[in-house]
């Protein structure tokens, strides 16, 4: 079964056209340039630009059809494509022409769409899975998704496509052949994971933690917590198949389980958790390996993931597994399987270096168990940590850069600090020990990586991590450049 264009004009205005049956899509895209023959271009408004600009180019490229909102059809004058409003879904149509479907906010009707595609296009057997948390939720959701495409088909979250985007475009690349999808829910007001459930319809909802992450929008810990329970409130009752998967080492998360009509299953290295870690060890970059208990039975694993936090990982991944009939010698097995990288990736620096990107965001859960995995390697030389700015902490701003600052101290050789927030780390990290003359602060990217290529000395490992907004990822190609001008 493939998305028509008589499924989006059916899903919009409630009409079904039987002769756009004759109209597949081949893809709903919200840019314009991955627009292939055939897809679905939604022209969404952002913040810099607005999608109507580009419906010509969406067309251009073969696009079949185009989303578009109402008031703003002055903008698309030029353009030239039949065009059907959702509020008159009888006009006649052609197969040959390219089609604008006006709507009054093409945002709602994505959603919408994807609402009505997950009840048309789903196998009877699909079982999804939602998950959310402060921290943890994209490689929590790549690992389950490992774990479960060893025994099914699965659909899961591209990338981090975890918002009012990117939830229905994951929804909308369902077919009857998918018999799980692991759908990845991100959180910035409450409702929103409401909503996404709405849409998705999980069965299986997994909280990782916690934490002052988006404090400053919420204000409350309280708030973040309530809002991430949206999704173990939205799950189905027990007795037709809802579980929610819930962390026993988190305080806020293990109270949720008072909050939904699902069977609660806990993780954790806690003596009450049912799926439980003991005898954990790092082999820093060589792994780790711990006991996994469950139902009376245990075994012993080693799994190629990178320090201890990733046990918490490994377990939600194996709840799940276990949960959907899997033994525990299959989710061992499993954790091997070829899968996509997770977050953190290793890559040569200069000098023989060891880059350790996890550039991608931070906050101050994620940058301590970062931390903690560079202190656990010792097979390289002196290690680095580069650390950003971190944002929307709230009130907790100031003393959570002066944690980290200090865990850095203790951890690193040599400190750079970069962004005005980093300054509070840095001269934390020298009240915890560090040596004023190992500890730098700078303003951009730019400095930090020139004063790299001062302090990279042979097999030093360096730690690259920062908010999204401070685009570490640019220090972790410059580096990536310099290796390769060395021919490493």
């Amino acid at each position: 079964m493939t998305l028509t264009v008589a499924d989006v004009i059916e899903a919009l205005s409630g009409l079904r056209r039987t002769e756009a049956q004759a109209m597949p899509i081949t893809n709903v895209v919200i840019d314009s340039r991955q627009a292939q023959p055939g897809a679905m271009f939604v022209a969404l408004a952002g913040e810099h630009t607005d999608g109507h600009y580009f419906v010509a180019d969406a067309l251009s490229r073969g696009a079949r059809v185009a989303l578009v909102q109402r008031g703003k059809v002055a903008l698309l004058d030029g353009v030239s494509a039949q065009r059907l409003d959702v509020a008159h879904p009888e006009t006649p149509l052609t197969r040959e022409d390219p089609l604008l479907i006006c709507v009054e906010d093409p945002l709602a009707a994505l959603q919408q769409l994807s609402a009505f595609w997950r009840l048309r296009a789903a196998n009877p057997q699909l079982r999804v899975v939602g998950v959310t948390g402060s921290v943890g939720k994209t490689t929590t959701k790549e690992l389950i998704a490992q774990v479960l495409a060893t025994r099914f088909r699965v659909l899961k979250s591209e990338g981090n496509y975890n918002n009012e985007i990117g939830v229905p475009l994951t929804l909308l690349k369902l077919r009857p052949t998918h018999e799980r999808a692991v759908i990845e829910m991100g959180m910035h007001q409450l409702g929103e994971i409401a909503s996404y459930c709405q849409w998705a319809r999980p069965h299986i909802g997994v909280v990782t933690m916690v934490a002052p992450v988006h404090l400053s929008r919420l204000g409350s810990i309280e708030r973040i917590a309530q809002a991430k329970s949206e999704l173990v409130q939205a799950l189905p009752p027990a007795e037709v198949g809802g579980v929610a998967v819930l962390n026993e080492d988190d305080d806020r998360v293990r109270a949720m389980a008072a909050l939904t009509r699902a069977r609660v299953v806990t993780y954790g290295t806690a003596e009450t958790a049912q799926v439980r870690a003991s005898d954990i060890e790092s082999f820093g970059l060589n792994g780790i390996a711990f006991t996994l208990h469950y139902d009376k039975r245990s075994l012993k694993m080693r799994l190629p993931l990178l320090g201890r936090h990733s046990v918490h990982t490994a377990l939600r991944a194996a709840a799940v597994g276990l949960i959907e009939g899997m033994s525990l010698e299959e989710v061992a097995e499993a954790f091997f399987a070829p899968g996509e990288q997770l977050r953190l990736v290793m890559a040569k620096g200069p000098r023989g270096s060891l880059v350790l990107d996890d550039a991608y965001n931070a906050s101050r859960e994620s940058t301590l168990a970062a931390l903690n995995l560079l202190s656990e390697i010792s097979e390289h030389g002196p290690r680095v940590a580069v650390l950003g700015d971190m944002f929307e902490l709230g009130e907790l701003e100031r003393q959570a850069h002066e944690e980290v600052g200090c865990r850095a101290g203790s951890v690193a050789d040599y400190f750079i600090g970069v962004g005005a927030r980093a300054a509070w780390m840095c001269r934390a990290a020298i009240e915890c020990g560090a040596k004023p003359e190992r500890v730098f602060h700078v303003n951009t990217n730019e400095e930090a990586l020139s004063l790299l290529q001062q302090l990279v000395t042979e097999r030093c490992v360096i730690l690259v991590k920062g908010s999204r907004g401070m685009k570490m990822e640019e220090i972790v190609a410059g580096l990536g450049a310099l290796a390769e001008a060395e021919g490493n």
